[in-house]
């Protein structure tokens, strides 16, 4: 882990004069901090710029707050794919405002980022217990949502013109970039808007978040699917299920799903690089398993095997500007026809393609708990005053960190632990490249 260059300090608005109307029997001081590492080779060359530990700052509700309620209009905005567990947040946030703090004035931006500038035409949507009470029952976002760079000027505008000093911003790591921007802009010109940013990506993918919500949702569903694949499988001579499943840059899903079902034969992801013709190929592997067991189940990542695909194809971007991934289900269901009709072998090969379905679908009970347990702590940063940080869960401890260190990818490590769980729980070879 390269952590020299970490900076784990929390902007603050100001000084906090007033005390909190929240009444929860504890607060939290700024000075409460859990350690960055423990591991014991590291600890001693690992500082901060002053010399001193790398440590991170605890979320919770503080004594004082900065934000007088009575005062505050606060404004929630999701952005990026679908992600169970959105409506959760927008709602947890919306009650914790209104009943712990007071706050009456709430409103959700429509349609991302979107929604900040005048040409699109979106209305604001006014946020109320009454309207947000039962959405935690329903998949997607009420707010609805979009993809695409928007004007960072534009956007601060229409904060500014709408009166907004709290701004909450539900999204993946674009969404992120985009909010750090925003709080950048909102800074320079001196403007006191609280922008707090809470990490939704179903992949699982951002750095130092333990655990984004969703993602115990799409391991459930992910689960149901792998389980019909393995009866498809199973039900035909020489059966084959190919399930792929998101995870455009990192395996997270596929590999807690295989975990989670000991179904699953062959998993590729985006991290381990795989052969498809050869002695040691993907192809041999798959035939050498139905020749011992008669079926197989195959479990890939929408990210996985890009690199097999010739680099002169054109290379696409969506209205976020990433790269459009070339279809490998699709082309794996070609080639293992192809491969097993030129050798005279036959299949029965069953394609399955969850994704939209698991996206869609409402948050479990246990993303339901971790959405409430984020918009809770996003509102209490919020009302301190404390800007351009997100509220994650970190080594087992909800902390407050700056947007910026949480905006890279985090992967499957090919040599670590998980990986190699993966490995023994498959039977698949460590490696399928010749």
């Amino acid at each position: 882990m390269k952590n020299l260059e970490y900076d784990f300090a929390i902007k603050n608005l100001g000084e906090r004069k007033i005390p909190s109307p929240d009444s929860p029997g504890y607060y939290t001081r700024d000075d409460k901090r859990i350690l960055f590492n423990m591991d014991r080779k590291q600890f001693a060359t690992i500082k901060d710029k002053n010399g001193q530990p790398l440590s991170i700052e605890v979320a919770g509700p503080r004594e004082m707050i900065y934000f007088d309620p009575k005062k505050v209009k606060a404004a929630v905005v999701t952005c990026g794919g679908l992600c169970p567990g959105i409506n959760d947040v927008i709602r947890t946030v919306v009650m914790q405002l209104y009943y712990r703090y007071g706050v009456k004035n709430i409103i959700g931006i429509r349609y991302g980022f979107q929604g900040f500038i005048p040409k699109y035409g979106h209305d604001v949507m006014e946020l109320t217990p009454d309207l947000v009470k039962d959405i935690h029952t329903l998949g997607g976002s009420i707010l609805s949502s979009s993809r695409g760079g928007q004007n960072i000027e534009e956007i601060v505008d229409s904060i500014y013109q709408m009166n907004i000093n709290m701004l909450f911003c539900i999204g993946g790591d674009g969404t992120m970039r985009a909010t750090e921007l925003i709080t950048e802009e909102i800074t320079r010109r001196q403007l006191n808007i609280s922008v707090i940013g809470i990490p939704k990506t179903i992949d699982n993918d951002l750095n130092l978040i333990d655990k984004t919500f969703g993602f115990d949702t799409a391991i459930s569903e992910a689960v149901k699917v792998i389980g019909c694949a393995h009866v498809e499988a199973k039900g035909a001579p020489m059966g084959i299920g190919l399930v792929k499943i998101m995870g455009r840059q990192s395996g997270h899903i596929a590999v807690s799903a295989a975990l989670a079902q000991n179904d699953v034969n062959l998993v590729l992801i985006p991290e381990v690089s795989f052969d498809l013709e050869g002695d040691n190929g993907f192809l041999k592997t798959l035939e050498k398993r139905l020749k011992k067991s008669n079926h197989a189940v195959i479990l890939v990542a929408e990210g996985a095997g890009q690199d097999l695909y010739d680099e002169s194809d054109n290379i696409e971007t969506d209205a976020s500007g990433n790269v459009r991934l070339h279809d490998i289900g699709l082309l794996l269901k070609g080639r293992i026809t192809e491969y097993f009709k030129k050798i005279g072998m036959e299949i029965n090969l069953k394609y399955i393609d969850p994704s939209y379905t698991i996206r869609s679908v409402p948050a479990n009970a246990s993303d339901s708990l971790y959405c409430a347990i984020m918009g809770q702590y996003a509102v209490h940063a919020g009302m301190a005053g404390k800007t351009g940080m997100v509220v994650g869960l970190f080594n087992n401890e909800y902390v407050h960190l700056p947007i910026g260190t949480v905006t890279t990818r985090k992967k499957v490590d090919p040599n670590g632990n998980i990986w190699m769980r993966v490995l023994e729980a498959t039977g698949q070879p460590p490696s399928m490249t010749n």
